[in-house]
């Protein structure tokens, strides 16, 4: 196995980009491997690393078709709704807290909010 081209950073030879940049352009790697790397240096630490793909190979991105959309509303849908209460909390609701937050913190005062 042949060792990858590794580049510093902000130096990558034209021809390259990464997964963002080939997706800002509406392409996408399209199966092929990755052609090279950028490495950023830190200190006291590893160095940063981030993988490119050939522009030249690269396809374009598929598009959405009705069934996609439809999915990924049922998918959006499934994160905002609480497995406690089942109702839609209107925003994406956090793996930490597992459900909504009037479930994870209920009011000790009730509904009146006199004790």
């Amino acid at each position: 196995m042949a060792a990858l081209p590794v580049f510093r950073w902000h130096l990558a030879p034209d021809g390259y980009a990464t997964r963002r940049q080939l997706r800002a352009r509406n392409l996408r790697p399209g199966g092929q491997g990755v052609a090279a790397q950028l490495e950023r240096p830190c200190r006291r630490r590893p160095p940063l690393i981030a993988y490119l793909y050939r522009v030249d190979l690269a396809k374009p991105v598929r598009p959405m078709t009705p069934a996609r959309w439809a999915a990924l509303a049922k998918a959006n849908a499934a994160r905002r709704t609480c497995p406690s209460c089942r109702l839609d909390a209107g925003y994406v609701i956090s793996p930490s807290l597992g459900t909504c937050s009037p479930c994870a913190y209920p009011d000790p005062y009730g509904p009146e909010g006199t004790a």
